[in-house]
């Protein structure tokens, strides 16, 4: 039923958000265009979408999202960063003194797999989600390493490209390019399951 679906917002400063909008839809969620912070009190998860890290950083601070951000992400709601969203969950970027967000527990670098000309599509074995996952990489980042009960979903290359780490989602390439919705399914029921959880804890 329309009145059940699980609202999923994607922040829209900057990046691919029409693109993760239409994702969302395509697997039965209910899309939330974030702009302002009162937009993520009424969403049960959070999409980080890809662009450019900086400047996303730089509008967050802006916009005062950081805090909330780190809030909603330790409330127990679910984030799924892509490509310069996984930059901004990471706890620690290569070359960068401080992380922004910080709430994975990942090591990131920028720009593993070249320049905009060098973008390509490849099909990934993901773990729990299946074979041939198309998976698009634009100036993507990869994860370095993962701490202690991070489990790494997807590699390429002998670089790990997607990782869960409890509530948090991150993946180096751009799923919401291609028509291939198996990972939003993913970070779905990645919301669901938090939903059932909550619902068990409110009935104790």
């Amino acid at each position: 039923m329309a009145g059940n679906r699980k609202k999923i917002g994607v922040l829209a400063l900057q990046g691919a958000v029409r693109e993760h909008v239409n994702a969302i839809e395509t697997v039965g969620a209910q899309a939330v265009v974030v702009k302002h912070v009162v937009d993520l009190v009424d969403i049960d998860g959070l999409i980080l979408p890809g662009g450019e890290s900086t400047t996303m950083r730089k509008l967050i601070d802006h916009y005062q999202f950081l805090e909330p951000l780190r809030a909603f992400g330790q409330s127990g709601r679910p984030i799924f960063g892509t490509c310069a969203g996984l930059i901004l969950l990471a706890c620690e970027v290569v070359g960068y003194d401080a992380p922004h967000i910080g709430l994975m527990n990942s090591v990131v670098e920028r720009n593993s797999f070249g320049r905009q000309k060098d973008s390509f599509e490849v099909k990934l074995h993901a773990k729990g989600i299946g074979e041939d996952v198309a998976a698009v990489f634009i100036r993507a980042p990869h994860i370095v390493s993962v701490g202690e009960n991070v489990e790494v979903l997807a590699e390429y290359d002998g670089r790990i490209v997607l990782a869960r780490d409890g509530q948090y989602l991150g993946c180096s390439f751009h799923p919401e390019l291609t028509e291939d919705v198996r990972v939003m399914k993913y970070f779905l029921m990645m919301v669901e399951q938090n939903g059932e959880k909550c619902c068990k804890s409110d009935q104790l």
